[in-house]
């Protein structure tokens, strides 16, 4: 089971982009995470997006326009906010950059850096 988004989760019904980690809690996949944004795939069913794109995050990623969950369908979006206290916002956007971390950056995550709001 992975514990996290509000509830236990079994991991054949985890979202895509997550997996377990040591505690049971879901991380996110490295590689999962660039396969969402490279072949545009959403994050939690791993269903080909469309438009618009969202994305779930806390304020500071709001803030920052930067997020490090990928890309999700709107529905899927708002499922994810609704279960994890971590993830309040749902922000919708027409299109994204991936952002690959810089050699010696303090974070090493990728994130997306929507560059239409909707």
């Amino acid at each position: 089971m992975i514990r996290g988004l509000g509830r236990d989760v079994d991991a054949r019904t985890a979202p895509f982009a997550w997996e377990p980690d040591e505690q049971g809690r879901p991380a996110l996949m490295g590689a999962r995470v660039t396969q969402c944004a490279l072949s545009r795939i959403c994050g939690a069913c791993a269903e080909s997006l469309g438009r618009p794109i969202a994305f779930v995050g806390d304020a500071e990623e709001v803030a920052r326009n930067a997020f490090h969950a990928p890309p999700l369908h709107e529905e899927c979006a708002r499922g994810l906010a609704a279960d994890s206290p971590d993830w309040r916002v749902v922000v919708l956007t027409a299109g994204f950059e991936f952002v690959r971390p810089v050699a010696g950056a303090a974070d090493r995550r990728p994130t997306f850096e929507p560059n239409s709001l909707l």
